[in-house]
């Protein structure tokens, strides 16, 4: 069965500077966005009074790898080795256009709160298949002096399915999971008896009123009581070889960094774990877009890599998925002063980069084409619903089957859209 790790690049990376190259932007830089072009879309308050929307280039070289010939920034130099086993998806778009909707809407299919998200959906689809550990977990990292947009709960809520499918955040901290060892003077089996005599109440409560709810809290301590013992063991990185700490790169041995939570990540997927949904803060360069997409990438470029590389070496990547993408784009104009140090780039959702690799995509692929500007799509668009749908296909998942009744409505993670991306799949 088919695991995904989704490394999400929180506040959006500008596509323009890391993969979807335009040449065309050199001859026209400075001059104002053609109307033509814009045809009308809005775009944020941020931008929508500056006197003109300056056409921008990519401020980073561009080359092209591997034997897929795909353009990459010079930025991504570790991204660049591995380029023939990804599926780089240039054609996404969304409807939202600021970074919490757009978030959520990544997440759980829809711009507002309480949906379940992309975990949650999957751990009720087809459960964990360790029943030691969560079917889903949540790491979150962010880049020293990043412009950072918020995360919360929502992200990876169950929603109104059972408690029992919400994602289990790890800290980076000694202990990955607050409160789960028992106090001192406090042993085990006294824990065992506890929670015997709380089951016998609820289990009574449950037999009276019938609330769902009320098993799956029995289910939730059961699980916390065996993740006491299996926790340790899966976070352990004690059995790491140093080769695989130089793989990901020296902040790997930094518990709450990114290269840390990439490792992290490989490790909870061996232990069987569904989902692992990792953030990463940091992206939204709305000034200082140089050194911001430098920091970034520092932070990120080696481990995301490293994991690719890692699970292909362990035999692993034809059943991991690996997904690396952002919220949505960022504008070919410049927002702020034109100074190259300065500038930065506004949102856009009309079109922007994703990539995926291994858990069935076809590797070594670049699927959608934008304009000459990078402004709109000309050629195979794949909507937020779209790109949902064929991760749960991937899955073994019908996409318009996977529902939930409730307030007198089917809902399902697509809501009432969603095509499987049949072109990319193997």
């Amino acid at each position: 069965m088919v695991k995904k790790i989704y490394l999400f690049q929180a506040g959006a990376p500008s596509q323009i500077d890391l993969f979807d190259y335009k040449p065309y932007l050199e001859k026209v830089a400075g001059q104002n966005l053609p109307d033509e072009v814009r045809m009308g879309q809005r775009i944020t308050g941020m931008t929508v009074n500056q006197k003109s929307l300056p056409l921008t280039p990519s401020l980073f070289k561009f080359a092209q790898y591997g034997q897929s010939g795909a353009w990459l920034s010079d930025k991504l130099p570790y991204t660049s080795k591995i380029v023939d086993e990804l599926c780089i998806v240039k054609s996404m778009h969304t409807e939202q256009i600021n970074h919490d909707p757009a978030i959520t809407f990544f997440q759980t299919g829809f711009q507002l709160g309480n949906r379940p998200s992309i975990g949650s959906w999957i751990s009720y689809g087809i459960g964990s298949e360790n029943k030691d550990l969560p079917a889903f977990c949540v790491m979150t990292s962010k880049t020293k002096g990043g412009n950072f947009q918020g995360l919360y709960n929502k992200l990876w809520s169950n929603g109104f399915l059972d408690a029992t499918h919400q994602g289990v955040l790890l800290n980076g901290g000694v202990d990955p999971i607050l409160y789960l060892n028992n106090p001192k003077g406090y042993d085990r089996d006294q824990r065992r008896e506890m929670l015997d005599l709380v089951k016998d109440f609820n289990q009574t409560e449950h037999n009276q009123i019938n609330d769902p709810e009320i098993l799956a809290k029995i289910e939730q301590y059961e699980l916390a009581y065996r993740m006491q013992m299996s926790v340790p063991e899966a976070t352990s990185m004690k059995d790491e070889s140093e080769s695989t700490f130089e793989l990901y790169g020296p902040d790997s041995k930094i518990p709450g960094t990114y290269a840390y939570n990439c490792l992290m990540a490989r490790k909870l997927s061996e232990k069987g774990v569904r989902f692992i949904q990792l953030y990463h803060q940091g992206w939204d360069a709305h000034a200082f877009l140089q050194s911001s997409t430098i920091n970034c990438t520092k932070d990120t470029d080696q481990a995301s890599a490293a994991l690719i590389t890692d699970l292909k070496q362990r035999g692993l990547l034809d059943d991991t998925l690996v997904i690396w993408g952002g919220e949505f784009g960022r504008t070919v104009y410049g927002q702020g002063p034109t100074n190259l140090a300065v500038i930065g780039r506004d949102h856009h959702p009309k079109c922007f980069t994703m990539w995926m690799a291994g858990g069935g995509i076809k590797p070594g692929m670049v699927y959608g084409e934008t304009d000459d500007y990078g402004y709109n799509i000309t050629k195979d668009p794949v909507h937020v619903h779209d790109f949902q749908a064929t991760l749960l296909h991937l899955l073994g998942i019908n996409h318009e089957e996977l529902t939930f009744t409730t307030q007198g409505r089917r809902f399902r993670l697509t809501d009432v859209g969603g095509k499987v991306v049949k072109n990319i799949i193997k």
